[in-house]
């Protein structure tokens, strides 16, 4: 490549970079005056699950690895929290750094396997890591505001976890959500055009291609599990801020297996996908309860998405999308 394209190319991937922040503000700053109450709740924890769902993007479209603990991953970072939150009153951030920082440590433990285990094997041991997750937390709860290392309130009122003082209206917690989701996207999207992404492509082509280019496989994919697992645990974080608490059974495996699904369906390329997939778990079943449909009707709906996705639509709804635009603006014509 010629210098002059090399700079055309990285000017045109500051651009795009550009356009993915504002239009995630953007919906940050628009939706609070364009909902009501009961939508504005429902989208923030659209975008809080947006978050998560780019961590699992990032491992599948990535590595082309399949995990199915990252919504215990997100439980995680909210049990960490609420226990800082209401044991060491830490600021609101801290909370939500901690919470990731923790979650990213336990995601690099639960990638391990894939040192070893690909595929099939890989989902089954990450889907059984959610599992015990989900039997942890049932028997032990989500810290409440009590004393003692599970910081459970026993014959008392449960506490809420406070929001930062700059975001205590749901309107305005809503922007801050949706700042917090920009900055891990544009996390992402740097790691994925650095050395890292290189050594992802090259890891996801073979091991032994990326070994032989001198990629440390043990490095770059404990960093893809640890970066996935930051994800989830501010997305954790993000959830028990905007809800004030959190419980045991919103944690189910079936849940990691949901994430997973609409990941693929909104499409595991393109940020985009992240946001669809965070639209589909938390916006399309209120949608359907609002017209009174039963809102479980949406699991048919989202299975009968994932065949579509994996049959005609590899690369998602959001991929789909972005060639429709693509062909739309090479069809006008020239004046």
């Amino acid at each position: 490549m010629t210098p002059a394209s090399v700079l055309a190319e990285r000017v045109q991937a500051r651009r795009a970079l550009v356009r993915m922040v504002v239009a995630v503000l953007a919906i940050g700053l628009l939706m609070p005056w364009l909902a009501n109450a009961y939508w504005i709740k429902t989208l923030t924890s659209s975008l809080a699950l947006a978050t998560a769902a780019a961590g699992v993007a990032l491992l599948y479209g990535q590595l082309g690895l399949v995990s199915l603990c990252q919504y215990a991953l997100l439980g995680v970072g909210g049990w960490v929290a609420l226990r800082v939150g209401h044991g060491l009153h830490w600021p609101f951030e801290l909370c939500v750094l901690a919470a990731g920082i923790a979650a990213g440590a336990v995601g690099m433990l639960a990638g391990l396997p894939a040192l070893r285990l690909k595929g099939l094997y890989l989902a089954l041991v990450t889907l059984m890591l959610a599992g015990g997750f989900q039997v942890v937390v049932s028997a032990t709860g989500f810290p409440d505001g009590g004393a003692g290392w599970l910081g459970r309130v026993t014959g008392s009122e449960r506490l809420l976890m406070p929001r930062p003082s700059l975001a205590t209206s749901d309107g305005a917690y809503f922007t801050y959500v949706s700042v917090w989701l920009a900055a891990m996207l544009v996390i992402i999207e740097l790691h994925r055009r650095t050395r890292a992404g290189r050594s992802w492509a090259l890891i996801r082509r073979g091991e032994a291609v990326a070994e032989g280019a001198g990629v440390n496989v043990l490095l770059y994919q404990t960093w893809a599990f640890g970066l996935a697992g930051v994800c989830a645990g501010i997305a954790g974080a993000l959830l028990a801020g905007a809800v004030g608490q959190l419980g045991g059974s919103a944690f189910a495996a079936s849940e990691s297996v949901m994430l997973f699904a609409l990941t693929v369906v909104g499409g595991a390329y393109h940020w985009v996908g992240a946001l669809v997939a965070g639209l589909l778990l938390r916006a399309v079943p209120s949608l359907l309860v609002d017209f009174g449909v039963n809102g479980f009707l949406a699991m048919i709906f989202f299975g009968a998405a994932l065949l579509h996705a994996l049959i005609t639509a590899p690369r998602g709804l959001a991929g789909q999308w972005l060639a429709a635009f693509a062909r739309a603006g090479k069809a006008k014509p020239r004046p």
